[in-house]
């Protein structure tokens, strides 16, 4: 068909056009039970598993990429994550090489785990889903000989119970019918053959990859227990050697105990006592009398003299308070006032094509165009009215002049170099296999 522009008699295009009317009609007549349609019930159940194995090897390929997505993203988080220790951890700290070598370590196990995921089982699982596209486009051929076949058999018959015979034509009938055939034996006894085979590999296959992934699994995170287990030491060699310069974290005071904690001056000769003291111990400590007070409880702790060291760790713990307070109170403010969220707005697509409501078909594309694909694979036409295809090859998409003659998986299109040549039609355009292509515009 690539060379249709320019070796293909006007004969052969009248003979390709005169096929895909006999199918249309004969599908027409077989719709409204006119004609009888041959039918194998066997051969329709493995298309059916064809396509359920698939569908299922397409997910599994999409539900592997994005682990592999993710598999990666946590090795940038994890390397964000040793490099901020890097930064925090001073020279002069013991272990500082250490964690280097960590780090280090840390980057290649996630690079070689990333890597040997791609080996192991998405490269495998793209060389398992790689035979699918060439099959099905045989299943599809394979139904359209099916209908020439019956064509030719209806006409035979036709012409053999005819009242007034004609024996040349039945003659030349039954060598049609003879051809048709065996053409279509010879591609269903291969596919016979080919697709119970094919849906018996799913169970070894899906077994091969997932035992690859878990043992890959498996040694990834036994070498990182080894190396969060080395930082692990590192970390409390570094907290041995600092052990006076830890500070804990205090207990902030309940809304119940701020009135206690307000600054205040103490009864004369009554010690100074902590405010962190009473905002950890809420119920009310036992007390005795002072007699020489007027009867004033007092707690035991009140029984000493106040000290000038007890003096300023009041003070120092009022003015924390005091500090706190005001932070909650700043907090509350820049909650207010957080700037407006912008929300962008994008242009409606669909499948990825902006929907700009301008006509597909342009002056310089043929008549219907409707979008263009490129050939991500070689197809070599095993008809007259099918394209030649060679990877990178842009077609532009028509519409089938009658619906009826479009098989599934199959679309009608010409070339755009032959396009761009001819500007014809008629002897340039021709159907290829739908999944040896991609859309590009």
């Amino acid at each position: 068909m690539a060379e249709m522009g320019k070796g293909v008699t006007a004969g052969k295009i009248a003979s390709n056009m005169q096929k895909k009317l006999t199918r249309a009609q004969e599908k027409v007549m077989q719709k409204l039970g006119k004609a009888d349609e041959t039918k194998d019930e066997q051969f329709e159940q493995c298309v059916q598993n064809f396509n359920k194995q698939l569908l299922e090897g397409s997910k599994l390929q999409k539900d592997l990429r994005t682990y592999l997505a993710s598999v990666k993203a946590m090795h940038e988080a994890s390397k964000k994550l040793t490099e901020c220790l890097q930064e925090v951890y001073e020279p002069e700290w013991p272990g500082r090489d250490d964690t280097n070598k960590i780090a280090e370590n840390n980057d290649l196990l996630w690079t070689d785990f990333h890597q040997k995921l791609v080996d192991q089982a998405l490269l495998t699982m793209d060389t398992y889903l790689g035979q699918f596209p060439d099959i099905k486009s045989r299943i599809a051929k394979r139904g359209r000989k099916l209908v020439d076949y019956d064509s030719a058999r209806h006409h035979f018959e036709s012409l053999h119970t005819a009242k007034k015979k004609d024996e040349a034509k039945i003659a030349k009938a039954e060598e049609e019918l003879v051809k048709a055939q065996k053409v279509f034996e010879e591609m269903n006894i291969d596919l016979q053959e080919e697709l119970p085979s094919l849906w018996n590999s799913r169970v070894g296959f899906y077994v091969n990859t997932f035992q690859s992934i878990a043992g890959l699994e498996e040694n990834f995170h036994k070498e990182m227990s080894k190396l969060n287990q080395n930082m692990n030491d590192v970390l409390v060699t570094l907290e041995k050697a600092h052990a006076t310069s830890t500070y804990p974290v205090k207990a902030q005071p309940s809304d119940s105990t701020k009135e206690n904690k307000t600054p205040s001056s103490p009864p004369d000769g009554a010690p100074i006592t902590s405010p962190e003291t009473k905002a950890v111990n809420h119920e009310p400590e036992p007390s005795t009398l002072d007699t020489s007070g007027g009867g004033i409880p007092k707690s035991p702790s009140q029984s000493t003299e106040a000290t000038p060291a007890g003096a300023e760790a009041a003070g120092k713990e009022a003015a924390a308070g005091a500090e706190a307070t005001k932070t909650e109170t700043d907090s509350g403010s820049a909650s207010s006032s957080l700037p407006a969220v912008v929300v962008e707005t994008f242009p409606a697509t669909v499948n990825g094509t902006v929907e700009s409501g301008a006509p597909s078909e342009r002056a310089d594309m043929p008549p219907g165009f409707l979008f263009k694909v490129q050939a991500m694979h070689d197809y070599a036409a095993t008809d007259s009215d099918e394209l030649q295809l060679k990877a990178g090859d842009v077609v532009l998409v028509i519409p089938f002049d009658n619906p009826e003659e479009q098989d599934e998986g199959w679309l009608m299109g010409v070339k755009e170099t032959d396009w761009l040549q001819h500007k014809e039609l008629d002897q340039c355009r021709g159907v290829f296999p739908e999944n040896f292509t991609e859309r590009v515009q």
